[in-house]
């Protein structure tokens, strides 16, 4: 399946790319497309039933709160992203119910795990950063199929820049789970992520 087919064709997944892209660096950017590929694909091949439209405006919006211009001084980035990601959706006409679900899933992809059954979008936005950010389980997902992404939309020096994203986060927030990452080793995984060993 051609990559832009993982892609929905709604105004409101193009508005969230455009949010993206305007406050995002271009790894940043890259970053949430690839997150959004591997978790449609691993969603399909799996028979997952979900929401692909609240999936991709989830992983463009999943980081927005590590955006200058949306980092809160006090709250987790995850949650300020869920924020922004629910003025978003008011703004989509979205109802009360699927914002508050947008917040679920970013907030959720920081989670160790996300069950599948109560939350299959926060399941596979959880499981799709976990391989793009630190390499988490790259074999559930087939060789070629991780070439094609990082051919399509290369890393650009994510793990850097991430790294000074999340050591920023944990100097001010030292409480949040970005915080807890950094104390936990979190700078190893993600500079021994496989995926930089693939294609740049």
């Amino acid at each position: 399946m051609p990559l832009d087919d993982l892609v929905p064709d709604t105004a409101a997944a193009a508005s969230a790319f455009e949010v993206a892209q305007a406050f995002h660096s271009p790894a940043l950017l890259n970053h949430c497309r690839r997150a959004h590929l591997w978790a449609a694909e691993y969603g399909r091949e799996r028979g997952i039933a979900f929401d692909a439209e609240l999936l991709y405006v989830a992983a463009m919006l999943h980081d927005i709160g590590l955006a200058p211009a949306f980092d809160s001084a006090t709250v987790p980035f995850e949650e300020a992203g869920g924020a922004v990601a629910w003025v978003f959706g008011a703004g989509a006409g979205w109802d009360a119910g699927r914002r508050r679900r947008t917040v679920e899933v970013i907030v959720a992809h920081m989670a160790p795990e996300v069950d599948v059954a109560t939350d299959p979008e926060g399941h596979l936005l959880e499981l799709a950063t976990g391989l793009d950010v630190s390499g988490r389980r790259p074999d559930d997902w087939p060789a070629a199929f991780r070439a094609e992404v990082l051919d399509a939309h290369p890393r650009l020096g994510l793990a850097e820049e991430f790294l000074g994203c999340f050591t920023e986060q944990a100097r001010r927030k030292p409480s949040s789970l970005a915080g807890q990452f950094v104390a936990e080793g979190f700078a190893d995984r993600v500079r021994a992520n496989p995926l930089d060993g693939v294609r740049r």
